[in-house]
Formats: C-alpha cells, sequence, structure tokens
C-alpha cells in the first residue's frame, strides 16, 4: 500500500524547470531580456528595405532550418534574440551554449534528504516453518531525520536480509542498519555507519498537525522511475484510521491524490517544506478515486521518543476494555446515568490488562485523564472536529498511567490504569521472528497468526479461513500472555499416522487430558510423556491416538525423508 504526492510549491516549479531545460536544451534568459518580437521589429528597421522576393525566399529558408536539426533551431532562437551576425547573405551559426544547471535548478533542501530504500526480504515459510521462502527485492522511500537516522515504512523493511540506501542525484548505495520496527504504527528506523552518507544533507523538520483542506506535497520514488517525484494534495480528512499493515487503530490523514507502489515512506510537506507525515497506503477501490493515507507526526514523534526513551520499540498502549456507545436514552437512565453526563459502556475487559481487576462490566467511563467522553465515544480535538477518544489513550506510552473517571451503580469512582500493550490471542505479526513449530510422528504443529492464515488462505483470509479460527481472531480474548492457539498445520503423510492425512489447520485443545495453553507446553508434554498412548483432543471433537514408542522412532525417518533439520524450532528448545 503505498503512496505518491506533490505540492503547488517550490518543488513543482523547480521540476518543471530543469525538464524545459533538458529537453530543450537552451540556457534560461535573464531577467532583463526585452520581448522577442520587439527586439527583431526593431533590428528590421535598419538599412535599406528588403524586396518581396528575398524576404518571401528567406522566409522559406528560415522554415525547412525549423522543420531540420536542433543546431538549426538553435540558430532560430539566437536569431530572436537578436544575437545573428548578416555576411553577404549568409547567416552565421553561434556555438551551442552549454546550459548550466545550477541556475536553471531552484534546489529544495527539504527534497534532498529523500532516499530511496532498497531492500532484500526473505520471508518466513508458514507451510514449511523449518525453511524460508524464496528472497526477493523491493524498493520504496524514505527521509533523512536528526540523529543520523532515516524513517521508512515497516512493511518496506519487513523480513529483511540486506537494506541499502541512495541518496538522491547520488550513483551510490550505502549499507543500512534497522534499528527498530514499529509493526503498529508502520514506521521503522534505519542509520548508516558510512560517514560519506550524511554529508551535504540536511535532516528534514517535523511540522505541526496541518489543518483541513491544507496542501501537502509527497515526495518518494514510485515504481517506474528513479528519479524523485513529487504529487500534491490537500487534506481532506482526519481521523483515527484502520493501519493495515499493523491491524491497528492510529491517528491518520486523508489526501486526494493519487497514489503509487514505491511512495512508501516518502515524506508529507506543508508549504513551510516541514514533514508533516509519512505516506504509507492507499485505498483501492471501484467507487472511489485519488484517496491515500499519510501517518501523521503525533504517531511519528510517538514513535521516535518511544525508540529514544527505551532503547528499542515498545508500542502503542491500550486500555484494554471493549465498550459501547451510549447513544440511547433508555439504555443510560436503566444504568443510573443523570441527564448531564455521558461517557461509553465497558463491554468487556482484556484479562491480561494490567489492571483488569479494577474496571468491571457495565462500567460507564465517563472521562480520561481529565477529558470528557461523548456518549458516542468521541472527545473535542480541534475547532469543529471530534476524534475517538481511543487517540488520547495512543498518546501514552507503554507503561504510563492514566486516571479514569467511572460511573458503577450511580457512583462516580476514579481509577489510575496502569496502560500496556495490546496481548492478542492470534497476534498480528511475530516481529520478524521465525515461526514455531513441533514435529511429533509426521503432525506438524504450529501457532497461529496472522501472517500464518494469510499465508495459507491468501489476501482473503477473513473469508476463507475456517470459522473457528477466524472467530477466535476476532472476538476471543487470551486469558494469559502466554496463551497460544495451536493447531495441526498438516500431516506429513506416512505409515504411523495412516487415517490422519486429511487434519489440517484444526486446533488441538487437549493431550492426554490436559489442556495446551501454548505450543511450548504442547512440546515439553510430548516429549516428557512417558504413558503408552499420546492422544490429542482436536477441535470439532476429532481425536488422535498414536503408540508413543511408534511415534517417536517414525519421528527421525520422517525428517530425514522431508530434510527437516530438527523436530522443534529453535525458540522450543530453549
Amino acid at each position: 500500500m503505498d503512496f505518491q504526492y506533490t505540492h503547488p510549491t517550490s518543488a513543482t516549479t523547480s521540476t518543471t524547470t530543469t525538464t524545459t531545460a533538458a529537453n530543450d536544451a537552451v540556457s534560461v534568459p535573464p531577467s532583463g531580456a526585452s520581448d522577442l518580437g520587439g527586439t527583431q521589429s526593431s533590428r528590421r528597421g535598419r538599412g535599406r528595405p528588403r524586396k518581396v522576393e528575398d524576404q518571401a525566399e528567406k522566409e522559406k529558408q528560415r522554415s525547412n532550418r525549423e522543420a531540420g536539426s536542433p543546431e538549426h533551431r538553435s540558430s532560430r532562437h539566437v536569431d530572436q534574440n537578436g544575437e545573428v551576425a548578416h555576411s553577404m547573405g549568409v547567416v552565421a551559426e553561434p556555438p551551442l551554449t552549454v546550459p548550466k544547471w545550477e541556475s536553471v535548478v531552484r534546489v529544495v533542501p527539504s527534497m534532498d534528504a529523500v532516499v530511496k530504500v532498497f531492500c532484500v526480504h526473505t520471508e518466513p515459510n508458514f507451510s514449511l516453518p523449518w525453511q524460508r521462502k524464496r528472497q526477493y527485492s523491493s524498493s520504496s522511500s524514505g527521509f533523512i531525520i536528526g540523529g543520523r537516522r532515516v524513517l521508512t515504512n515497516a512493511h518496506s523493511v519487513e523480513h529483511h536480509t540486506q537494506v541499502k540506501l541512495k541518496k538522491r542525484g547520488s550513483d551510490t548505495k550505502y549499507l543500512a542498519t534497522v534499528l527498530a520496527i514499529g509493526t503498529e504504527c508502520d514506521i521503522a528506523m534505519l542509520t548508516v555507519s558510512d560517514d560519506e552518507f550524511w554529508e551535504g544533507v540536511s535532516p528534514v523538520e517535523f511540522g505541526d498537525l496541518p489543518a483541513l483542506q491544507d496542501a501537502v506535497t509527497v515526495v518518494g520514488y514510485p515504481i517506474g522511475g528513479d528519479t524523485i517525484s513529487v504529487t500534491s494534495g490537500v487534506v481532506s480528512r482526519m481521523e483515527i484510521l484502520s493501519y493495515v499493515h499493523g491491524s491497528t487503530e492510529l491517528l491518520g490523514l486523508q489526501i486526494d491524490a493519487a497514489i503509487n507502489s514505491g511512495n512508501s515512506g516518502g515524506p508529507a510537506f506543508n508549504d513551510k517544506g516541514k514533514c508533516v507525515g509519512i505516506a504509507f497506503q492507499s485505498l483501492k477501490h471501484e467507487d472511489v478515486e485519488n484517496i491515500g493515507y499519510v501517518i501523521p507526526t503525533p504517531v511519528i514523534m510517538h514513535f521516535i521518543k518511544d525508540y529514544e526513551k527505551n532503547g528499542a520499540y515498545t508500542g502503542f498502549p491500550i486500555l484494554g476494555v471493549e465498550w459501547q456507545k451510549m447513544e440511547n436514552p433508555d439504555l443510560r437512565l436503566s444504568i443510573g446515568m443523570g441527564p448531564d453526563q455521558k461517557g461509553v459502556r465497558i463491554r468487556r475487559i482484556e484479562p491480561t490488562a494490567p489492571e483488569s481487576h479494577l474496571l468491571r462490566p457495565s462500567d460507564v467511563i465517563l472521562s480520561f485523564d481529565g477529558v470528557n467522553i461523548a456518549n458516542d465515544g468521541t472527545v473535542p480535538f480541534r475547532h469543529g472536529e471530534r476524534i475517538g477518544f481511543s487517540y488520547l489513550v495512543s498518546q501514552k506510552y507503554t507503561g504510563d498511567t492514566a486516571l479514569v473517571k467511572v460511573l458503577r451503580n450511580s457512583e462516580i469512582l476514579e481509577y489510575n490504569i496502569k496502560l500496556a500493550t495490546h496481548k492478542r490471542l492470534i497476534p498480528a505479526h511475530i516481529k520478524g521472528r521465525p515461526p514455531s513449530y513441533y514435529i511429533i510422528a509426521g503432525f506438524v504443529f504450529s501457532a497461529v497468526s496472522v501472517p500464518y492464515l494469510r499465508s495459507e488462505y491468501g489476501k482473503e483470509y477473513e473469508f476463507d479461513a475456517p470459522v473457528k479460527l477466524l472467530d477466535k481472531h476476532l472476538h476471543a480474548m487470551a486469558q494469559s500472555i502466554d496463551e497460544q492457539v495451536v493447531v495441526v498445520s498438516q500431516v506429513l503423510v506416512a505409515d504411523v499416522n495412516i487415517g490422519y492425512e486429511d487434519i489440517v489447520n484444526t486446533q488441538i485443545l487437549a493431550f492426554n487430558g490436559k489442556p495446551v495453553r501454548n505450543l511450548k507446553t504442547l512440546a515439553n508434554m510430548v516429549e516428557s510423556c512417558n504413558e503408552e498412548y499420546l492422544k490429542f483432543d482436536l477441535e470439532y471433537d476429532q481425536i488422535v491416538v498414536l503408540q508413543t514408542k511408534t511415534a517417536r522412532e517414525a519421528t527421525l525417518d520422517i525428517l530425514a525423508t522431508h530434510c527437516i533439520p530438527s523436530a522443534a524450532s529453535d525458540d522450543l528448545k530453549t
């Protein structure tokens, strides 16, 4: 999901001027140059009048020259500026002037900080988790900020094996190091150790959050060219958006500009040349046109300060509750809310939230850090604007506390709630780590994640994946920090598992009567089992029974047959 933008500012002007100079190979006339027609007329007023026949013949020759080579076209240009010498009826052509590009191109310092990002990705193979997929390359955009750092999108360097950066106008690619990847906010931070990379470039300065209808220019390197590209638009909407890569909802800017692949990570500048966002995704739908999205400065600064504060990216915290609007008057009356009270009702509380014991279902959240919450869950934002109160939560950092005022049984209570990151039962990312797996008797057990579902069922996994897995993905809450959904990914066919070949992506609930909390627990229970049989209770009331001794012996042969280096991933061995 990528972007590109421009702005009706100096960047656009300089690009147009450069194109004219490059195509026509002429120098820009000085500002004091007189009008072309006036110069030609005054010259013709000297000397004796020309004959009509001679004038017609010369006009014909002039037309032939204009339709001819570039040299003739240049002569015509010089002639119009009064620099032609006449001798014995022959026109002397002066040598071509080499354009001075420095005088033609108007340099915009902020654009020089935009770099092209080259990345080689090696994604994990969730179907065969003991190996990785074939590597592939991608290009995107980024920009230099203070502290010898570069910002780009997280999805631009996801599962990277090598990252290189190239500055504008340079032919050198510099090896880069990834300092931090923020999956939720789709931002990554890079650096380059080579001092030469930082020479002659001023870092981008950040500006304030733009207002509606403010013009912005997004700069980057979209596919189809190696030179910088700018596209312009205005801020058409500002609200809490769904970040596709991070599967989160954070503040975002909507811009009415066409966005192309390769602009990901490029900066969005305001009319003062300051960065107000990062291009990161666009809306592709048959009913809409020219809708692109930009990560705004509050989200960017949160990412940067989080890294500086903790030495690593820790994420955006959540309150840990699901809530319901209180717009119905009968609902408000039944809960005991007064006519002047507004808020949202707590439906469910995340069991893994650090302060989940303080809040209760059916509590009404009246305010967050002193900001009153409306019945539709919004809070005042700017003049004439409102925004979801989750924006207030996202401005906090992991481990921070917030004062939450709730209404419970007609009594107003206040709590200092500690905020933490979201623990999903089915995580949205595996954060660059290889997928976990465990194999016994040809049964490949894996932990389910969103990348796993996408790998198994494609981009439309929310429609094609098994209903029970989707229900857990969309609605279930983790009861503990280490809880996982463990499934039989596939069965590597062998004599020991005859009759079980059709089991695919089915959750395992218990082993030998004990519940399975996560993949490591399952591996430890199987490895330490001293009973005669291995019994697995699966979803849909299926069971799998194997003889313990036979299963362990067959596992070694199956691993050798499929060239699998180990029966368990490295993270399960520690």
